[in-house]
């Protein structure tokens, strides 16, 4: 796998094998603008009652407030992979600074804007942003760290974006308060991170080699790999079904249960988001095992289906939630590892704008597929259990799959 470097290379060095170790600062500034797409998602999910009261007049509000919720989600996804060939053809460090920019005012345009419709196509455009700050974070890590340092700053990703979903979800109820639009001023801040990204952050470049004779045969054009990614991004829409469905369709299944307060549901939906951050702490100790444990981390999440599915009361439901999240969070960074392996310099942006895609996307579709599928199979408890069963037939087909490469001799 090429190793990537975070600082400019002296043209007359020689080539370098390993790159230079970034600073914890750098690191605290990416974690920190990975953090703005989850801001987007969660911040205004305590307001929805809010705005659909404020909009009750307003025709096809009670369809269009929550797509106000969830639209940046379905741009994001959409729009990943553009900003991935964006990543690759105008620089990381220059994109990300950019759309840092752009997301303080576009995040903010609902405290002034009085139509609904135009408040959802500002969410609209907020997804695209997001998509272009998500894709360059999640690139830079790449670049930056390689091996066992990559696998634990991904997997430290993963725990901001849990603990951040938490602690949003929170202040965006809080400030509520205030009124529905006051929480959209939380969306200012990227104008305070997007100057730290400018002067911590550095713009990498590949391995260094001298610029006098003709490139050598390794920087001639080459296609992307979109073989070797189609399968690692079809597993990471599959792992955002089942990575979403606690946190997204916990408050309905409650509800089925007969409890409704929105107290007790918070508190459910937020033990079972420590077990997230737990499960991604889990993974920085095992991440030399995360292509072998795979599977038992996919088994352990349909487990975690199987007693939500069969679950009488709240406390064994939680239960479920939490077994499945534990789960989760391993899962999403052995997920990303998994992909960023495969890729080279000149792809990862790409390859990152792809993944980003299919886990958005993912993301969007769980609740669709889930309400769905509940009809058909008689309520939503067993529309998860059959996600569960179906989970366990990918594990067990990922299982297989390693068999024959395990018996191989070493060479």
């Amino acid at each position: 796998m090429p190793s990537p470097t975070t600082a400019t290379i002296d043209p007359a060095a020689p080539p370098t094998t390993e790159p230079p170790t970034a600073s914890r600062l750098q690191a605290a500034v990416l974690m920190a603008g990975s953090c703005l797409p989850i801001l987007g998602a969660v911040l205004i999910a305590p307001l929805l009652p809010k705005m659909q009261d404020h909009f009750a007049s307003t025709a096809g509000a009670k369809a269009l407030v929550p797509v106000a919720l969830t639209i940046p989600a379905l741009a994001l996804g959409l729009l990943a992979p553009f900003a991935g060939l964006l990543v690759d053809r105008l620089g990381r460090k220059r994109l990300l600074i950019g759309a840092s920019l752009l997301y303080a005012p576009i995040g903010t345009a609902p405290l002034w804007l009085d139509s609904l419709g135009a408040i959802v196509a500002s969410r609209a455009l907020l997804g695209v942003v997001e998509a272009a700050i998500m894709t360059c974070c999640t690139t830079l890590i790449g670049d930056y760290w390689s091996g066992k340092q990559r696998e634990r700053y991904l997997a430290l990703q993963t725990i901001c974006s849990a603990l951040s979903a938490t602690a949003f979800f929170a202040v965006g109820g809080a400030i509520g308060e205030a009124g529905w639009r006051a929480p959209f001023w939380a969306y200012a801040a990227s104008l305070l991170l997007a100057p730290l990204m400018a002067t911590v952050l550095t713009a990498p470049q590949r391995t260094g080699r001298p610029t006098a004779g003709p490139p050598a045969p390794q920087d001639a054009p080459r296609p992307f790999p979109w073989r070797r990614m189609a399968g690692p991004c079809a597993l990471t829409f599959f792992g955002a079904v089942v990575f979403y469905t606690v946190p997204v369709m916990t408050s309905n299944l409650l509800d089925d249960l007969g409890i409704t307060e929105s107290s007790t549901i918070g508190l459910a939906t937020a033990t079972a988001s420590v077990a997230t951050v737990i499960g991604a702490f889990t993974f920085t100790r095992l991440a030399d095992h995360a292509e072998r444990l795979l599977p038992a981390v996919l088994a352990l999440c349909a487990a975690g289906f199987g007693v939500m599915w069969l679950a009488g009361s709240m406390p064994v439901l939680v239960a479920g939630a939490v077994l499945n999240c534990l789960g989760g969070g391993m899962l999403l960074p052995t997920l990303l590892t998994r992909a960023t392996a495969l890729l080279d310099f000149a792809d990862r942006g790409r390859g990152t704008g792809l993944w980003n895609a299919a886990f958005f996307l993912g993301e969007f579709v769980c609740p669709l597929v889930l309400l769905g599928l509940a009809p058909a199979v008689g309520s939503l408890a067993a529309a998860v259990g059959l996600l569960g069963a179906l989970t366990v037939l990918v594990a067990a087909a990922l299982r297989l799959r390693r068999r024959p490469t395990a018996a191989l001799p070493a060479a």
